[in-house]
């Protein structure tokens, strides 16, 4: 489970990321990383102030009717959560937002298909560029492959 200090709950949060953000796609999700720059203000929230200080990776899912009832909705998105912690560790580095976006056809999908669609899209050269871009590394991106 995602704890709610990691998750993305401001949609100013949501439209940062989603505008500003890296996007990637695997067959089932659309998925927007955006790594941060740590800052020196430790007023409140880090979120508050548009820079992430501590705390990361956040994660935001968006799951829409079109993937199925309510009862559906939930699954995949715990299924989601579940994957994420799993797979948290390899992020480039601690300060990111995800947004998650589940297209229709993730509701067939296990945890373990799901986390493995998430690791894939972390790997790849794009989202490697960003977290290099913004001097955000914290580890190596090759930990990001399986």
């Amino acid at each position: 489970m995602v704890a709610t200090a990691h998750r993305i709950s401001r949609g100013s949060d949501f439209d940062r990321t989603l505008k500003t953000g890296v996007r990637v796609t695997t067959p089932d999700l659309v998925i927007h990383v955006l790594p941060l720059i740590g800052s020196d203000d430790r007023r409140g929230d880090p979120r508050s102030t548009g820079i992430a200080t501590v705390g990361g990776p956040w994660l935001g899912l968006i799951v829409s009717k079109a993937v199925g009832n309510a009862v559906i909705r939930h699954r995949v998105a715990r299924r989601l959560r579940a994957a994420f912690m799993h797979n948290r560790d390899s992020y480039p580095s601690s300060q990111t937002m995800t947004v998650i976006r589940a297209r229709p056809s993730a509701a067939e999908l296990s945890s373990v298909a799901l986390g493995t669609q998430l690791v894939e899209a972390l790997s790849r050269r794009r989202v490697r560029e960003a977290f290099e871009s913004t001097g955000a590394t914290g580890q190596t991106a090759s930990r990001v492959l399986p």
